[in-house]
């Protein structure tokens, strides 16, 4: 059996050893100083991240019946990797641009939140990565995010917090690039399957999300947040009602489908991400709710089977119609808006609308692009990248009993 699998005693250990001297290192020269600024974040806000992140991202992957313990594992050697990285990366460019330092409760939920777009990415490539691959992207797409970021703060005028909830769209994106130059698994693959278990598990995570979404959203609001977190949880009960009905009426024999309702269910949360405090009326949060669960479901069978096969994509967690389209649904939300609101008595309206636009394209076009050089970069011969035949499967970075494996993954 070991002849198989490969051993990564030789390089997993000693690649996270040397980011973490890096890591000690630079915090060492960076953060060396008291936090000179008061928190405008309380531990609780935090807390609800951090949950929603490690628990909600944890089990909302892992509807594979065979990849449970990769799901789980590897999502927290992302997440604890990249925060470390994403604060570094924020630390660095308030250095460079003399910002005054954040406070530490700051510093490390705005690194938690930059972090979700590695998780999302994870998504679009979840089996097929090894760790290797896994730690390098996660610094790779950490530096990207903030490249990203940059230009729309500084050139396009977006604020932190609009630029902040980009995380959704880049990592989308990032993920889809990076999935393409990967091989496509084997078709009808029995281990790319879930179970009723694995379902249940995945929709465990799901519901984390759900419940902590009104939080992620307005963690990073200082004014009015409560209308943020508000709207927010009216977007996500009618994605929610809307996955319910619109599953039932897509399904042949008129039941559920747990896919539907896995995806489409957070798309409401996702979409007014982008609305920036625009939606003024909880009835307004309700429609855009409604249509992105609509484009969430519809979006899955459009992308699955027109889109993605022509382009050789898959997208193993659908992070296209769970994350991607409900973010172009919430900008074109967000320009209706500041042109309905706006046009009247604000002259400049037009300009502000171009420049949201331009960073809704310039944050594609940068996941794109560095989501092409990420993937060509991981599937080199030095970083080993797993046969198709042993996609999908724990076995291959675990120890799993032969027990277990019979119970828990041939039984099931």
């Amino acid at each position: 059996m070991s002849s198989n699998y490969r051993n990564f005693r030789n390089n997993v250990p000693w690649l996270i050893f040397f980011l973490e001297a890096v890591f000690i290192v630079l915090f060492y020269f960076l953060f060396s100083g008291d936090d000179a600024n008061v928190s405008f974040i309380s531990y609780p806000a935090f807390q609800d991240v951090n949950h929603m992140v490690l628990f909600g991202f944890g089990f909302f992957l892992t509807f594979l019946k065979r990849y449970g313990f990769s799901s789980t594992g590897f999502n927290l050697l992302i997440i604890v990797l990249g925060v470390q990285c994403s604060a570094l990366m924020g630390g660095l460019l308030d250095l460079l641009y003399e910002m005054p330092q954040e406070h530490g409760m700051t510093r490390i939920t705005k690194a938690t939140v930059s972090t979700t777009a590695v998780v999302i990415s994870a998504g679009a490539v979840l089996g097929k990565t090894n760790p290797v691959q896994l730690i390098l992207m996660t610094v790779l797409e950490i530096i990207f995010f903030y490249m990203s970021r940059w230009i729309n703060n500084k050139l396009l005028q977006l604020s932190d917090n609009s630029s902040m909830m980009h995380v959704h769209l880049f990592g989308a994106y990032f993920g889809l690039a990076v999935s393409s130059c990967f091989s496509e698994p084997l078709p009808r693959s029995e281990k790319n399957a879930s179970t009723p278990k694995s379902d249940l598990l995945s929709m465990l995570g799901t519901l984390f999300l759900w419940v902590f979404w009104p939080s992620f959203n307005s963690v990073l609001v200082v004014d009015k947040n409560w209308k943020l977190i508000y709207n927010t949880y009216i977007a996500l009960a009618v994605s929610a009602v809307t996955a319910f009905t619109l599953s039932a009426m897509t399904t042949k024999d008129g039941k559920f489908r747990m896919a539907h309702i896995h995806s489409a269910v957070l798309a409401g949360g996702v979409a007014l991400a982008y609305t920036d405090l625009r939606v003024q009326y909880p009835w307004i949060a309700m429609i855009l709710g409604l249509l992105a669960s609509v484009i969430a479901i519809l979006g899955s069978y459009c992308l699955q089977r027109c889109l993605n096969p022509p382009l050789k994509i898959h997208d193993s967690s659908g992070v296209h119609f769970t994350f991607g389209l409900p973010a172009a649904l919430g900008t074109l939300a967000w320009v209706i808006l500041v042109a309905v609101e706006s046009g009247t008595y604000f002259p400049g309206w037009g300009h502000l609308i171009m420049f949201r636009v331009g960073a809704f394209c310039a944050t594609i076009s940068i996941a794109l692009i560095t989501g092409l050089i990420t993937g060509f970069i991981l599937n080199l011969k030095l970083f080993k990248t797993a046969p198709v035949s042993k996609y999908f499967e724990d076995q291959f970075y675990w120890e799993v009993s032969f027990h277990v494996k019979r119970a828990v993954w041939d039984y099931l």
